[in-house]
């Protein structure tokens, strides 16, 4: 068989199982993720195994710090995932919610309803707990799964597919509802890309590269997620506390997810307070300073290390304890500074001035906007929604973190009695 016979086949396998799965009571789908949250801990050490072999492979490879750190599985880490699955079963399931409900003038009922898209493809790189929190979203909203992961956690992936197929067969659901896409060569993302008819909708998840290939190549419907160049803005009304607090946990809690901060912006009112202490608590946690001509005088004070900013670092999202930085006279260059540059994911305010912060919020078209809270927080997690398959950073059908709703389409029931129309 083919690598194209073979990924046409599991389309084929993934849209029937999606028929079964569109009509699956809530207490079915539940039972089914807890048993798959209760076997990947139960084989945590086939799991980590597999995953340890794609972490030698990519360190021997050269790979980067911050995406080995994505690449890694360890016990603490898979229990998490695993919490993950059973805090979804926990989520109401948004199939059969009624969005719209009316009676015509004629008496015909008209119902609006969430439904399944049916077969959802997810095209992502070196994140094996994806393939686990994609797997789980699909199938709480009905949806049948395609998980083509990067070559590089591909051991990884080959495992968690086996023990979740495992748990669906042991709780009565179709194996096929989650499967791994054949092949690690660019041509089996290109066939799935192709599979229009068989593949309703693709998710990719990842860097720019990715997502732009996709977007651009694709046949199949795509939700397009995006790159994280998040802002931090420190107005002249800021609370320096709370700002400092802010950038340094959107910057250095975790520095290799789309929701770290990449740019801080510091009003010039504010800069000789704020600045010395900020880029001490940065210093600390060994973050560089990409900077402008304005902000280079106080990271020369702070003994912090300082590179000038270029156009790339404005655009660049780092996965790395990289800053851009600069010093903006108002709220509006700041907004203009974030508009030229930004990618659309998150952007933050720190302020106590209720006009700066409307003005902020009003200007900024982004996917999410925090107010006095660190860029960390957009996450589906954090939002309430279990886990997420995805921060999509378009306007269509879905926008910001996507949970089970966003796994939906919509179709309308009408209910008559032998109307027929005039």
């Amino acid at each position: 068989m083919t690598e194209l016979e073979a990924i046409t086949q599991v389309c084929q396998n993934a849209r029937q199982a999606s028929f079964s799965l569109a009509s699956m009571s809530r207490a079915t789908k539940d039972a089914a993720l807890r048993t798959i949250a209760d076997a990947l801990v139960a084989d945590t050490a086939i799991i980590v195994a597999a995953n340890a072999a794609d972490v030698e492979r990519a360190t021997n490879d050269g790979t980067s710090d911050a995406l080995i750190d994505r690449l890694t599985l360890n016990p603490e880490r898979l229990k998490a995932i695993a919490d993950a699955l059973r805090d979804v079963a926990e989520l109401p399931d948004p199939i059969g919610e009624v969005l719209r409900g009316y009676t015509l003038p004629n008496g015909l009922q008209i119902r609006q309803v969430r439904v399944p898209l049916g077969v959802v493809g997810m095209i992502y790189e070196a994140r094996p707990n994806v393939t686990v929190d994609a797997a789980g979203l699909c199938l709480k909203s009905g949806n049948a799964a395609l998980l083509r992961g990067s070559s590089s956690a591909y051991d990884t992936n080959v495992a968690l597919v086996a023990v979740m197929q495992d748990g669906l067969e042991a709780a009565g659901l179709p194996r096929n509802a989650i499967q791994l896409v054949p092949g690690t060569s660019h041509d089996s993302v290109k066939h799935l890309m192709a599979a229009r008819g068989l593949v309703d909708v693709l998710i990719p998840r990842g860097g720019a590269g990715l997502i732009k290939s996709v977007v651009e190549g694709s046949i199949v419907p795509v939700i397009e997620t995006g790159v994280g160049n998040c802002h931090v803005y420190v107005d002249a009304a800021a609370d320096i506390d709370k700002a400092i607090n802010i950038i340094v946990n959107s910057k250095t809690q975790r520095v290799s997810v789309c929701n770290a901060a990449e740019t801080l912006l510091v009003h010039a009112d504010i800069a000789q307070e704020f600045l010395p202490k900020a880029l001490a608590a940065l210093k600390e946690k060994g973050v560089t300073i990409h900077g402008d001509e304005a902000i280079k005088p106080y990271c020369t004070a702070a003994g912090i290390e300082f590179a000038p900013v270029t156009q790339e670092d404005w655009f660049a999202e780092f996965y790395s304890l990289d800053l851009a930085a600069g010093i903006v006279n108002s709220v509006e260059e700041a907004i203009d500074h974030i508009r030229r540059y930004t990618s659309g994911h998150t952007e933050a305010i720190v302020s106590d001035s209720a006009s700066a912060i409307q003005t902020f919020v009003s200007n900024v078209d982004s996917a999410a906007v925090m107010i006095n809270a660190s860029t960390r927080f957009t996450d589906g997690g954090e939002f309430g929604f279990g886990a997420e398959i995805g921060i999509s950073t378009q306007k269509l059908h879905a926008r910001g973190p996507m949970g089970l709703a966003e796994l939906t389409s919509t179709k309308f029931i009408v209910t008559g009695d032998g109307h027929i129309r005039g």
